[in-house]
């Protein structure tokens, strides 16, 4: 998977693939995460790339120009997406999550201050996605979390795909109660059932934590998981 990211801050996306998980799969070659700095391609002798909004109002709007002279040299790839992270977009679920990791690239527009000149929109022609309904200073931060997300979907990212499974809303459940070493602490013991070995029984308490937990902890999770499996 290799992911194409249009930012005025590459340094936050590039800090993030310096560590843990994302950091082994970059080196392995799983991934690869490379940006593009719109700043590089304006016009304007000063390297501005917004300007104040016509018909009036606060903050600036990113300017045209610089963010599609950008796009247009980044080489297409056949199977590719081109996602623009903002308020307006479709939701983010772990379902769009493992949609888009079968692509084999991914280009991720992030905006700053009042958000893109609508004909970066109508040229580029993006799909828009959202984190959730709230404002960000910029895309950086959306963005991380959609490659974060993808990347753990892709064969070799966590060491076995498996480890994927079990995530909260893979199955439109929340996960299972997790218990290490050591078995007994501040008077708090592990749940016998996890000790004896018993696979089935294992299985069968997991998936009754998970309802028992999804119906308390989210409601409208577990309401939409009941009317798919009754």
């Amino acid at each position: 998977m290799r992911f194409e990211v249009l930012t005025l801050f590459p340094e936050l996306i590039q800090s993030h693939m310096d560590f843990s998980i994302m950091k082994r799969a970059s080196e392995e070659g799983i991934i690869e995460v490379v940006t593009h700095n719109p700043r590089d391609y304006t016009l304007d002798k000063h390297k501005k790339v917004d300007d104040t909004p016509y018909g009036g109002g606060a903050g600036m709007v990113l300017m045209p120009q610089p963010y599609v002279d950008c796009y247009k040299t980044i080489s297409i790839m056949q199977s590719s997406l081109t996602i623009m992270m903002t308020p307006q977009g479709e939701p983010f679920t772990d379902k769009l999550s493992n949609e888009l990791a079968k692509y084999e690239q991914i280009v991720i527009l992030c905006g700053h201050y009042e958000g893109f000149d609508e004909r970066i929109r109508e040229i580029i022609k993006p799909k828009e996605i959202s984190i959730g309904d709230f404002v960000l200073t910029g895309g950086e931060l959306p963005a991380l979390c959609l490659i974060d997300s993808i990347s753990r979907k892709i064969e070799g990212t966590l060491g076995k795909i498996e480890s994927a499974h079990d995530d909260s809303f893979s199955d439109g459940l929340l996960e299972y109660p997790q218990y290490t070493k050591p078995r007994e602490y501040c008077g708090l013991e592990v749940p016998e059932v996890l000790l004896n070995g018993n696979h089935k029984l294992i299985e069968e308490f997991r998936q009754e934590q998970k309802i028992k937990r999804t119906q308390s902890k989210r409601p409208d999770l577990y309401n939409k998981w009941l009317e798919n499996n009754l």
